[in-house]
């Protein structure tokens, strides 16, 4: 099946021109956690929320892609058919196997399990078995890393020097890859930050041993991206509303020329004292628009346009403690879809410590 889509896929998208007003060059990627009704509400979606989700896909018009092929397509420069998506699972439990793949399946449709390896060797009854994960394999998943223990990677202990703190995450990546591999024969370069945690270090390390890399903060995915970072819905708990599920569906990567964080470390992780931190965004849409940006339980922030496709963003009131967001849109020339782009940022506690959410 999936040397099928490849073949499809380089058919459809062959010679199609790219433009930053043509919404056939990004990809939707959705992320769920549990697909049940008796695992924790903020991780968790119902399987009839999860086939209405999918119900919604079918009906309007979606390609729903194999996640690795989509990504060396836009690698490549080459722009993916309209309204084109992707499913992705994190941390491999059972529900995923007894509760949303049988919905998959009725489709045929390609998804993607971010699998964090030592439960499954430990044979936890809350995540699927290595026989219930090569079975789903068979069926067209794709089985990609999520490390071995789903540690914090941020949390690098006080007594611990760099290079051990980073030794021990390449560690934790490398168990895994071979876990899988060993398992399933799969070997895959995609990774899932745990708890969408990453900072520049950590996202060197990723990319020297050889992954596409994937956050928690939402948006689709385009050719500007960054491929040690990218975007995905989340669609648990508070997120799973079909009512804005097309909006999120139908919108489009916003055309980013750069974004540079004013902060201590220089990307997305912030001290303490650390509360109000402006986001540099510059486009390659010179045109004069209208970004409405949004921060995690602020609502609308202030954004100053300063022209020639340059913005800045700062939150009217301090960041909350651990992961927060800033999302930015803008309208599209298509009635209904907007161009999307969030950045993620997690603040230290008041000691200074990285706080478990």
């Amino acid at each position: 099946m999936r040397a099928t889509f490849i073949f499809l896929l380089l058919l459809i998208t062959t010679g199609l021109p790219g433009h930053a007003e043509s919404p056939a060059n990004g990809l939707v990627v959705l992320q769920y956690h549990h697909i049940s009704t008796s695992t924790p509400a903020s991780t968790s979606i119902s399987p009839e929320q999860f086939r209405a989700h999918m119900n919604w896909l079918a009906d309007n018009g979606f390609t729903i892609v194999d996640l690795p092929a989509a990504l060396e397509q836009l690698r490549q420069g080459k722009p993916l058919p309209d309204k084109t998506a992707a499913i992705t699972f994190d941390d491999g439990y059972r529900n995923i196997y007894t509760n949303g793949f049988p919905i998959l399946r009725e489709r045929d449709w390609p998804f993607t399990i971010f699998v964090n390896t030592d439960p499954h060797d430990a044979g936890l009854a809350a995540w699927a078995s290595w026989d219930e994960l090569r079975e789903m394999a068979a069926a067209g998943a794709t089985l990609a890393n999520h490390t071995a223990s789903h540690l914090f990677m941020l949390r690098q202990r006080a007594t611990e020097s760099e290079t051990a703190w980073l030794d021990h995450l390449a560690e934790e990546i490398s168990r895994a890859q071979m876990r899988i591999k060993t398992e399933t024969g799969q070997d895959h370069r995609l990774f899932a930050y745990p708890y969408g945690e990453s900072n520049r270090k950590v996202r060197a390390l990723v990319n020297e041993l050889g992954y596409t890399a994937f956050g928690q903060q939402s948006g689709p995915i385009g050719p500007d991206s960054d491929f040690t970072d990218l975007p995905r819905f989340p669609l648990s708990g508070p997120y799973a509303a079909i009512e804005t599920f097309s909006t999120k569906m139908l919108s489009l990567p916003m055309p980013i020329a750069d974004a540079q964080p004013d902060s201590q470390s220089g990307d997305g992780t912030l001290r303490y004292s650390e509360t109000q931190p402006e986001l540099r965004l510059m486009l390659h849409d010179n045109r004069s628009l209208t970004l409405n940006c949004f921060a995690s339980g602020q609502g609308a922030i202030p954004v100053l346009a300063q022209g020639n496709g340059r913005y800045v963003i700062r939150a009217a009131a301090s960041l909350p403690i651990g992961r927060s967001r800033y999302n930015c849109t803008y309208a599209s020339n298509q009635r209904g879809r907007f161009y999307w782009y969030s950045w993620a940022w997690v603040r230290r506690g008041p000691d200074e410590s990285w706080v478990h959410q």
